[in-house]
């Protein structure tokens, strides 16, 4: 493992000074790979440097303890191992899971796709509530979220939103929220005062860059119409809606946000370059997903990641086992106590995977 971080310590470093070469600022695209691969080493370098330092105060207090002939001292060196020691294991678990095979799109914005399931109405009004959770969570870490593209309901609620959320490490903290999401409650035009189980489908895919996915301009069906509101009132009378049909996936990006066709299409691009991405990887891992509903199944009820009960206000996260009895606190975007324990359970699968083999 040793050699392997100090190794990572020398491309840190090469790193390091390649970024004030004038001839890489000349290349921006060379420039940018280069930050990136910096940024990504930063974080595992200075834990080894800190590890190289604990190791240092550790050889130190032993050497003390074998030449000190003061009681009081001995006790102070004793102490001071003690503390070095714990701080040495504590250090090697953390560099062990910083050294785990990193997802290459851990680093990327993120395209959050969230659809009413089964439900009618309540689902929308709730895909509504799950879409300003993860927005006032991207807000609390100073994240920016941008609406692609929305289609309300009749009710005010959300038949679906695609939305792009841009900040540091966004995928690598969001990427587990892809799946069901159920919710029970009384809606406010039950009169019966009975629960309701409906359910929102949650789509967490890595924004991909022109590098990363090329896409033929002539697969591509692009049509413009006439952007709607809810129950098909019209908004503008311009043709600057576009709808993309990707013709050898079948994938189909609709976007009218905006009063610019190129805006809107440039918007739409932006979806279905991370969905062909998505599918590509799919396609590249060998996993059983042949297209990207397979992340979020059906959306039926019982393909459930996680339940919000209103009733008992309590939020379960059934892949955990977690229940937390602070409903409300985690709709206001509190998710950090969830988004940690679903890290720490993956990285704790890793480290397994990686003791096997």
């Amino acid at each position: 493992m040793f050699q392997k971080l100090q190794a990572l310590e020398k491309r840190y470093e090469q790193l390091s000074q390649d970024l004030g070469n004038a001839e890489l600022l000349a290349q921006p695209d060379k420039y940018r790979d280069a930050a990136r691969a910096h940024s990504e080493l930063q974080e595992i370098v200075e834990k080894y440097r800190q590890h190289c330092s604990l190791e240092k105060g550790l050889k130190e207090a032993e050497k003390i303890l074998k030449e000190e002939s003061d009681p009081e001292m001995l006790e102070l060196a004793q102490e001071e191992k003690a503390t070095l020691e714990a701080g040495l294991q504590t250090c090697r678990d953390e560099l062990k899971k910083l050294l785990l095979p990193r997802d290459p799109n851990d680093a990327k914005n993120v395209i959050l796709e969230i659809r009413a399931g089964t439900g009618g109405d309540e689902a929308t009004l709730f895909a509504q509530e799950i879409f300003r959770m993860y927005s006032r969570y991207a807000e609390g870490l100073g994240w920016k979220t941008e609406v692609l593209s929305a289609h309300e309901s009749a009710v005010g609620g959300l038949k679906e939103v695609v939305a792009l959320i841009q900040g540091r490490n966004a995928f690598s903290r969001l990427k587990f929220e892809s799946g069901v999401h159920r919710v029970q409650r009384v809606p406010e035009t039950e009169t019966q005062g009975r629960v309701h189980t409906s359910a929102v489908t949650v789509a967490v895919l890595p924004e991909a860059d022109e590098v990363d996915i090329q896409v033929d301009p002539k697969d591509l069906r692009i049509d413009t119409y006439c952007s709607s509101g809810p129950g098909g009132q019209s908004v503008n009378t311009t043709y600057s809606a576009v709808r993309i049909t990707h013709l050898p996936s079948g994938e189909v990006v609709t976007c009218q946000d905006e009063k610019s066709q190129i805006k809107n299409k440039a918007k739409a691009m932006k979806v279905l370059r991370s969905r062909l991405h998505e599918k590509a990887q799919a396609e590249q891992q060998d996993e059983i997903a042949e297209n990207r509903r397979n992340m979020v199944g059906s959306g039926d009820r019982s393909e459930k990641i996680r339940t919000y009960n209103f009733p008992q206000n309590r939020v379960t996260d059934h892949r955990l086992g977690l229940t937390l009895h602070r409903l409300e606190s985690v709709l206001e975007g509190n998710l950090d106590e969830i988004i940690e324990a679903l890290i720490t359970s993956h990285q704790a699968d890793a480290l397994r995977q990686q003791q096997v083999h």
